[in-house]
């Protein structure tokens, strides 16, 4: 009798780092649906931990999978290219600007292909970026800015709304730069209005990181006065000191993003804002760091990402005068407690009124400010609910 024959693994795509990159996974794993014995790893380079990351996943997932052929893409896959070549767990690299490209994995190339089913969809709408932050590195891994034309992200939309989609959310590296590699140079604003004027039955559309200080005059009425644009705006801030800001090479000073919310949340009282916030940059004092600290209670910084500065090679940044590694991690670990505790007295004061919240598949979901909320039993991903919560736990709505 013959024994019966392993059916192989189906094609494993491990994402790491920003919004972009979830999207990107998502295409990629579209496109070996029919492959097996595959796994890829889109990897990040946006500071050295998430090299560190994604070094330690190529590792697990050669343990995990010892006989698949292991390939790595990403922003690594370009920065770090020779060292992430050199480890014997890697079979190859895949170039991050030819991911998407199907004769890039070997396989059959599909005019139409097949989107999985979500209830929110990243829409990659422009990629790369044409500025030079002193302490990044995604331009030497995404290359210049490239942005889709409004009849192809309006096509993306669709596609990801025929598989169900409830919520569409526009990403990019350098989102607020989209339109300006277009012929006509168009703002952000005007796609955003081609896509509610497109599908009028989408009722959560979302925006990921923006750069304050560009967004453009129709992009803040929408932000101010279109309810299914959702009230949460999302700013690559990096430092709330001025000083550090110039050096960062950053285009807005404090005062810019504070006026912006101010005038936003005139309009919208119920907009959350998040934002990307650099612990410990090169030649940061204890006041300039102060000024980072105070800067998440003015905004009212919900939604904080904070990311401990680490100097990437080659980057101007990593030639400054560095701050104590210590001291680095200290004034991270006290950011993210003040993120926490405004974020908490924010959540408090969403209880006992009602939210409009998305079901995702693993029992919560989030309201239009990007709140997570429990759903109750029953409750199918990719419903929208409403819910009023009675109470908050270990920072869950309920």
């Amino acid at each position: 009798m013959t024994a019966p024959q392993p059916t192989p693994s189906k094609a494993e795509v491990i994402s790491l780092g920003c919004r972009l990159n979830i999207s990107e996974s998502e295409q990629i794993r579209a496109m070996l649906a029919d492959e097996s014995d595959v796994i890829v790893i889109n990897s990040c380079a946006v500071t050295s931990e998430a090299v560190r990351q994604t070094r330690q996943a190529i590792r697990r997932a050669r343990r995990n999978r010892p006989d698949a052929r292991l390939l790595v893409t990403g922003c690594a896959a370009e920065i770090e290219r020779e060292q992430l070549a050199a480890m014997p767990e890697v079979d190859g690299l895949i170039a991050n600007t030819q991911k998407l490209d199907a004769r890039a994995w070997n396989v059959p190339v599909q005019a139409e292909p097949v989107l999985p089913k979500h209830t929110r969809a990243f829409v990659t709408v422009q990629n790369g970026c044409d500025h030079a932050c002193t302490f990044c590195v995604i331009p030497q891994g995404r290359g210049t800015s490239r942005s889709l034309t409004i009849p192809q992200v309006l096509g993306e939309v669709e596609r990801h709304l025929s598989q169900g989609a409830m919520e569409v959310v526009l990403t990019g590296v350098d989102v607020t730069s989209w339109g300006e590699d277009l012929p006509d140079r168009p703002p952000l604003g005007r796609l955003v209005r081609s896509i509610l004027d497109q599908f009028p039955t989408l009722e959560r559309l979302r925006m990921s990181s923006l750069d304050g200080v560009e967004i453009d005059a129709e992009l803040f009425e929408l932000f101010a006065f279109e309810e299914r644009i959702m009230p949460h705006l999302h700013l690559s801030l990096q430092s709330g000191d001025d000083m550090i800001l110039k050096r960062m090479k950053r285009r807005h000073l404090r005062r810019d993003a504070v006026d912006l919310v101010e005038r936003l949340k005139r309009h919208r009282s119920n907009l959350s804002i998040g934002a990307d916030i650099i612990a410990g940059f090169p030649t940061e004092t204890d006041a300039m760091h102060a000024n980072n600290l105070s800067i998440i209670a003015e905004l009212g910084i919900v939604h904080g990402h904070i990311f401990p500065y680490s100097p990437r090679p080659g980057t101007p940044a990593a030639r400054m005068p560095q701050v104590d590694r210590a001291i680095v991690k200290q004034r991270a670990s006290e950011l993210r407690a003040e993120t926490l505790k405004i974020r908490d007295e924010w959540l408090r004061s969403l209880i006992g009124r009602e939210q409009q919240v998305l079901a995702e598949k693993d029992g919560t979901g989030y309201g239009p400010s990007f709140a997570r909320v429990a759903v109750p039993e029953g409750i199918a991903a990719g419903r929208i609910v409403t819910i009023t919560p009675t109470k908050l736990e270990e920072g869950l709505l309920q």
